[in-house]
């Protein structure tokens, strides 16, 4: 028995944007992200009932589940590079004072 694939929500809401905002076809679309015709068709059906069931200018749920996913990243990365520049500081601090050996 195959196991069941498991897509993140960006990757939905990608697939979801080539058939209602690029005009492809769930078939085209779904052969060039080699996944189940029918997976697509699921994912767009959702995306539309959330859609009308939401307030004009709402975004759905997967769209805002992307987002999130892509602000958690950005925000990681933002935590590393401050932390290498704290070590990068105290690293510089430490040569430039008078009197120490590195």
């Amino acid at each position: 028995m195959k196991k069941q694939q498991r897509y993140t929500p960006e990757f939905r809401a990608e697939a979801v944007k080539l058939v209602s905002e690029q005009g492809l076809s769930q078939e085209t679309a779904a052969k060039r992200l080699a996944i189940p015709k029918g997976t697509l068709a699921n994912w767009v059906a959702a995306s539309k009932a959330s859609t009308r069931s939401s307030a004009p200018g709402a975004r759905s749920a997967a769209e805002l589940e992307a987002e999130n996913a892509r602000l958690r990243k950005e925000l990681a990365e933002a935590r590393m590079e401050r932390d290498i520049l704290k070590k990068a500081t105290a690293y510089f601090a430490r040569e430039s004072l008078p009197g120490t050996r590195s």
